[in-house]
């Protein structure tokens, strides 16, 4: 049986008479938890109040498909409160690190408890405030981390493609360049007539010109790559099936390939087929070299984009372009957007850079594009707007989504409420995003859904403060 002297050893009991101590004592249910047992599982039911007076208690919730410590009750404690104040399932799951001893009160026996005794009321309250502080905060760090782990996820996934394209390129210009100068050296120990050297330079040149400008068409080079091959087997060459994909690249046509060759088709040394040999390996060696720059190109884009994307190098305000902060977080989400989703785009460009917490404003378009994404379910269309209204911009994010259940609405910009599965995404991070919104920017956070059409849209002061 619980004696008033456990009471007695929490602050929360000792404004409550003498009788009312008895009372509680009176109608407390012993338990008892060995080591590991689970007293209550995260989404379920609340069972009471309870008040441990041996032992401790750890608390955990899922994160990320993982379960997360967040913390424990050491005796003596009390828990249970804000289940029976709110009527939500409880958010954790609570089970026993060591051989506890605790007793339940019932939700009816608390709430009498509750409102007879004002002293006793306050201190409830006042701890009901600090635990939902403490896991807000622990629910709002969790999913900035998984924020961040989605878009390192696909930075990783977007740099893999080019960081390959340069380590190609590397591993395969050397040994290249090596045999490009070899037969130089070659060419240079037979008496070549000049003029008929300038043609080949030339048709190098125009090749090279073709490959920087990229002018040859994608849905024609099969075709001319298969011509050249047949010209090329024809004319005798070994491999020919090596030179056909340069030699096409390059755009160069069959007439020019037979003029240059003419002269030597009967030579019986190696000049007979170092000629094309050497122009194909000259488009090779330039298509890897602006294969590469691309791909560092591509990579230092992606970086940039992340490093605007987080304000790395300013301040916590700075004047922003509302558009590129969109923009830097399409680039980060290419991993997903590559599988039939269609991105629209429709934007007011008049709209002034504003003064506001870069980095923060970015984790709202996070959120809200990650969102849409998954409402749609990778095959659909995304449309941004951006307007201005008077002293005020709008960013308006749609996707074609199912919509939005009545069941759901109601519950959206709650701190813990996600309709994702466990471990998917980042959650839905509508209250954060309606935090940074309202409360650091003084601006507004609203939705409209039906089937086929939800609308997130961000209004935001166009003022020279941000608070």
């Amino acid at each position: 049986m619980l004696c008033i002297q456990d009471l007695l050893a929490l602050e929360l009991f000792r404004p409550l008479p003498q009788a009312r101590l008895e009372w509680v004592c009176d109608r407390a249910q012993a338990m008892t938890l060995a080591v590991g047992d689970v007293l209550v599982r995260e989404g379920e039911a609340g069972l009471g109040f309870f008040i441990l007076s041996e032992g401790r208690i750890g608390i955990t919730r899922i994160s990320e498909g993982i379960e997360v410590p967040v913390g424990q009750h050491d005796a003596p404690a009390f828990f249970g409160e804000v289940q029976i104040l709110t009527d939500d399932p409880v958010p954790v799951t609570l089970h026993a690190l060591t051989p506890c001893r605790l007793h339940r009160i019932s939700n009816e026996e608390f709430l009498e408890l509750l409102h007879e005794c004002r002293e006793f009321e306050r201190l409830i309250f006042r701890t009901v405030q600090k635990r939902l502080e403490g896991l807000t905060s622990f629910i709002r760090q969790r999913e900035k981390m998984a924020a961040l782990g989605t878009l390192a996820a696909g930075l990783a996934h977007e740099l893999n493609n080019p960081a390959a394209a340069v380590v190609r390129a590397l591993q395969d210009v050397v040994p290249a360049l090596i045999e490009l100068q070899r037969m130089n050296m070659v060419a240079g120990q037979h008496q070549l007539d000049e003029a008929h050297t300038q043609e080949w330079l030339q048709a190098r040149d125009a090749g090279y010109d073709a490959i920087i400008q990229n002018r040859v068409d994608a849905l024609a080079l099969s075709d001319r790559e298969e011509e050249i091959l047949n010209w090329l087997e024809d004319y005798g060459i070994d491999d020919a099936w090596k030179l056909a994909e340069p030699l096409a690249t390059s755009g160069i046509e069959i007439e020019t390939l037979e003029t240059l060759s003419d002269r030597w088709r009967d030579d019986p040394t190696e000049m007979r087929d170092m000629g094309i040999r050497w122009l194909a390996l000259s488009f090779d060696v330039l298509t890897m070299i602006t294969s590469g720059l691309r791909g560092a190109k591509r990579m230092s884009e992606l970086v940039q984009s992340m490093k605007s994307y987080s304000h790395l190098d300013q301040g916590v305000q700075q004047l922003v372009d509302i558009h590129d902060g969109l923009e830097d977080t399409l680039r980060l989400f290419a991993f997903k957007l590559k599988q039939g989703i269609e991105i629209r785009r429709n934007y007011d460009r008049s709209i002034p850079k504003i003064l506001a917490y870069g980095s923060e404003l970015n984790q709202v378009w996070t959120n809200l594009i990650d969102n849409a994404i998954d409402a749609i379910s990778d095959t659909g269309v995304i449309t941004l707007e951006t307007e201005n209204v008077g002293d005020h911009l709008q960013v308006h994010i749609m996707d074609s989504g199912a919509g939005i259940s009545d069941a759901v609405r109601s519950r959206l910009f709650e701190p813990f409420f996600t309709t994702k599965a466990v471990g998917k995404g980042t959650g839905l991070g509508l209250e954060m995003a309606r935090r940074i919104v309202e409360n650091r920017h003084r601006g507004s956070l609203s939705f409209t859904s039906t089937p086929g059409r939800t609308r997130f849209s961000v209004c935001l002061p166009i003022s020279d403060e941000v608070h």
